[in-house]
């Protein structure tokens, strides 16, 4: 029979009493020897008692309850037992995360008064009963406190957080600091002058300006570093700086206490440019995102990135979810712009929320391409392309205020298949892509033949072999399919199927002989041109 080495807990609140000859603590003691010596068959066995006394079940800087734990941590403790739980502690929460500690380690908890023994079945019922109100328990403080910063800031109330650039928190309130509001203008007047955040960035750092620098109260200095273009967007998006306290959370804002330091003019100026630069949150940069940048994903959930070529200084985009198959931006875009416009032309009667409500004042149509891409942007959650179909989720809980028209009410009762879920709208569209590249006749109009000898032949059927595996992409979708309707290796598929979006003129070459190319240099070609 193993060893269970058992721990005593006691515990006194006061000092009331210790000077007795018999006090709680003796008492506490005894009881619980009496109790591991009536389970000595059971293997149990006495090895130390931890004693705090005059020191409040409330708090956890109890030195003997740290030296158990860390005895516990050692493995020198099998089981805790104390006379009561509220020994142990007063508080749910603090008796709720040692709990978690005992778990980690193995460690089994008894209360002789009220027959708690997380040793047995019915222990660990009553446990997870406790464990279950300190779970509500947290839940509601943790509602009660949401509640009151949404409260707060519906009163234009700071609650806390990061203080922002030309702002200093005095007494819990945000007091302008004019040298710092001074650069916050100048931000803001630059970017309409430069109408790009890339360029607004080397603006910033040519001429020492960083974000906010402060003290926590631990005394650590924070921030004061060189602007980012994401810290740059958020500054130029933030409405603290026209006196607006937004609560992001509730989708809320209201008039805040403190001085506003851009005009609601200018402001709104700078909206506009952010909108209608056609190259996004990056300004000029070759990076900037596609319409569906982030929100294009294929049926294995994998999400689709940016990649583009320069061919005769023409730049193409594409989408692409594995290296080497593409999908160009454009059509898909168009495609999905064409989704958006039927179905905002449609029936939305159907959608009674005010989203739906929303959604009858935009007038979509005739709104300029920079809006329309934001409007997109902002009701997608994001779209799935499988094969042969495109399934869009627009978001109903989206914020689309800014585009509402209320000139414009759309009247049309065309009809549109849609499915309204509990929190998307679902549109599905079939439809059929070519891939990377629309010229299949790989010797289209080239007088060169395309001669077979003995030293080709192997280069001919790997080109064989990858054009059948394209085929079948096109028609499933998945390049693992592929592999196991083949009996080959993923990697062997992957590699075939580059050799059959390569670019048709190299393919020209190597199968007329203009360039000589053995089978085992085949492979490297796509990535050495």
């Amino acid at each position: 029979m193993s060893i269970n080495k058992c721990a005593i807990y006691v515990r006194k609140s006061t000092e009331h009493g210790l000077d007795m000859e018999f006090n709680s603590l003796q008492n506490q003691e005894e009881s619980c020897l009496a109790y591991i010596a009536s389970q000595s068959f059971n293997g149990w066995k006495y090895c130390k008692t931890y004693t705090d006394a005059a020191i409040s079940g409330g708090t956890m800087e109890r030195p003997a309850l740290k030296q158990m734990l860390d005895d516990m941590a050692h493995g020198l403790i099998n089981t805790v037992v104390v006379y009561k739980v509220d020994r142990l502690s007063r508080s749910i929460l603090d008796f709720h995360n040692m709990m978690k500690y005992f778990e980690k380690y193995g460690v089994n908890f008894v209360s002789i008064t009220q027959s708690f023994d997380t040793s047995n079945s019915m222990g660990k019922l009553t446990l997870n009963m406790l464990l279950s109100f300190a779970q509500f328990e947290r839940e509601v403080a943790g509602e009660r406190v949401r509640d009151k910063i949404r409260a707060s800031k519906a009163k234009g109330i700071w609650v806390g957080g990061n203080p922002r650039l030309g702002y200093d928190i005095i007494n819990k309130k945000l007091v302008v600091n004019k040298t710092e509001a001074d650069t916050v203008k100048l931000l803001f007047n630059k970017y309409l002058e430069l109408q790009s955040v890339a360029l607004l960035k080397k603006f910033a750092n040519a001429n020492n300006i960083h974000n906010k620098q402060w003290t926590t109260k631990t005394g650590k200095i924070r921030g004061g570093r060189p602007f980012q273009n994401q810290t740059l967007l958020n500054l130029l998006h933030d409405k603290i700086y026209i006196g607006i306290m937004e609560c992001k959370s509730a989708k809320t804002s209201a008039p805040g206490e403190h001085t506003a330091i851009i005009a609601t003019e200018l402001f709104n100026r700078v909206q506009a440019a952010l909108r209608n630069n056609t190259n996004g949150k990056f300004g000029n940069s070759h990076n900037a995102p596609n319409l569906l940048t982030g929100k294009l994903f294929n049926d294995d959930g994998i999400k689709f990135t940016n990649q583009q070529t320069r061919q005769q200084n023409k730049q193409t985009k594409y989408y692409y979810a594995i290296p080497g198959l593409y999908i160009q931006s454009s059509p898909v875009d168009e495609i999905v712009i064409n989704i958006i416009d039927e179905f905002m032309n449609a029936n939305l009667e159907r959608i009674h929320s005010d989203f739906g409500n929303a959604l009858k004042h935009i007038d979509f149509s005739n709104l300029p391409f920079p809006t329309k891409r934001d409007f997109i942007r902002r009701i997608l959650q994001k779209v799935i392309y499988s094969k042969n179909k495109l399934t869009l989720f627009i978001d109903q809980n989206a914020d689309i205020k800014e585009f509402i028209n209320t000139e414009f009410t759309n009247e049309n009762q065309n009809k549109m298949d849609y499915v309204i879920g509990d929190k998307s709208i679902i549109v599905r569209r079939e439809f059929i892509m070519q891939r990377y590249n629309k010229r299949n006749d790989y010797n289209a109009g080239k007088s060169a033949a395309i001669s077979i000898s003995d030293n080709n032949h192997l280069v001919v059927r790997a080109f064989a072999r990858a054009f059948k595996y394209r085929k079948m992409y096109e028609e499933c979708g998945d390049y693992k399919s592929i592999a196991k309707m083949e009996n080959t290796s993923e990697s062997s598929v992957y590699r075939h199927l580059k050799l059959a979006y390569m670019h048709p003129d190299t393919v020209n070459a190597i199968m007329s002989g203009t360039m000589q190319c053995s089978v085992d240099k085949l492979f490297n070609i796509q990535n050495n041109l």
